[in-house]
């Protein structure tokens, strides 16, 4: 007589859009689990300076009706996480003191690590679940060296970029069912599974920052004027705060005779630094520290992978090799576009990515 096994429990992140719908449908449909879905509400910033707060399309009560609606349709277990504070702590926080400081920080990087798959794990495993599951578009894949974070199916839907900060313990508990799919088949499969989900739009932007940066930093960070010098130092305008101003920015700067194009920072000074050549942008080389090596320890150095430096953009050759106090340096074959400070710079070896750092 074959021994019958207890299906493992696993929590799914709904976030009430087609990908992690999906992610839910798949687990029902596959043996040996037993799916519980969970709704996460995170932080909906209060109405402040006449702005009015709004829910993003992820947490917002119209999604959390959908994600009840689909686990009613898979007929799975269905509960509310409140991670409002937690949120507000460890992202918003994260992201306020980061620009206050002169960089432009990526939360969603940090919200992965600590939330998604930090604080929801740790409720898995006090729920007696092995696995959570969410809608990422990457594969996970078991390797000589351990646990592999891998680049997923649909190269342009690919969220690996965002996940550079997880472990192997995170890892062995994550479960990433639509990374093997491309989104085109995702799309399919909802209508499949008749989940009603068509028409549903996709949460592109930094779920918490409404209705743009700027106008998000000015509830929070005060107006401080300074002086805007062009490369050669001399004195061309005046700008509201550093905060407001990123690497590469072009729009926004309001300065007559342009473009001009943001190329640099002086925190101490309270200086924004322009230029109207684009050649001041790029740069060879690059600075990272906080870095991660998602199989737990560094590679044999120097070693030459290819770099992300922002998402969205191609993944360039470099060579990394270690400097003094934790800290890394990136030489890129060629010259990279506005560096800009906070952002993440992923490390890949193919479709694997090795980890990361942020660009200091």
């Amino acid at each position: 007589m074959v021994k019958k096994v207890k299906p493992q429990k696993v929590l799914v992140a709904m976030s009430g859009g087609v990908d992690s719908s999906v992610t839910a449908a798949l687990l029902k449909e596959a043996e040996g689990f037993e799916v519980i879905g969970v709704f996460i509400k995170f932080w909906l910033a209060p109405n402040k300076n006449g702005l009015e707060g709004k829910w993003n399309r992820c947490c917002s009560p119209e999604a959390e009706k959908r994600a009840r609606f689909v686990s009613s349709k898979l007929k799975i277990p269905f509960y509310v996480l409140n991670f409002e504070n937690e949120f507000k702590k460890r992202i918003v926080d994260y992201f306020l003191k980061g620009y206050k400081n002169g960089i432009t920080p990526n939360p969603c990087v940090v919200c992965n690590k600590e939330v998604k798959f930090g604080l929801l794990l740790k409720k898995a495993r006090q729920l007696g679940a092995k696995f959570i599951a969410t809608g990422h578009y990457a594969k996970i894949k078991e390797g000589k060296d351990g646990i592999r974070l891998i680049k997923a199916k649909d190269k342009q839907k690919d969220q690996s970029y965002f996940l550079w900060k997880l472990n192997q313990k995170q890892l062995s508990h994550v479960l990433f069912p639509v990374g093997g799919y491309t989104k085109n088949e995702v799309r399919k499969m909802s209508k499949k599974f008749k989940l009603k989900l068509s028409g549903v739009l996709e949460s592109q932007d930094v779920c918490f920052v409404k209705p743009t940066t700027n106008d998000f930093l000015k509830r929070y960070l005060k107006i401080k004027p300074g002086k805007i010098i062009n490369v050669e130092g001399r004195i061309i305008g005046e700008h509201q705060g550093l905060w407001f101003y990123t690497i590469g920015q072009r729009k926004g700067i309001n300065l007559s005779g342009g473009p001009f194009y943001v190329t640099d920072k002086d925190l101490k000074k309270n200086i924004l630094i322009v230029s109207k050549n684009k050649k001041d942008l790029y740069k060879k080389e690059v600075i990272v520290k906080n870095v991660n090596w998602i199989s737990g320890k560094a590679p044999e150095l120097p070693i030459k992978v290819k770099i992300k430096i922002r998402y969205g953009h191609k993944a360039e050759n470099a060579t990394i090799s270690k400097i003094k106090n934790k800290k890394y340096k990136l030489q890129f074959k060629t010259a990279q576009k506005a560096v800009t400070p906070g952002q993440s710079a992923v490390f890949y070896k193919g479709n694997q990515v090795l980890g990361g750092g942020i660009i200091t």
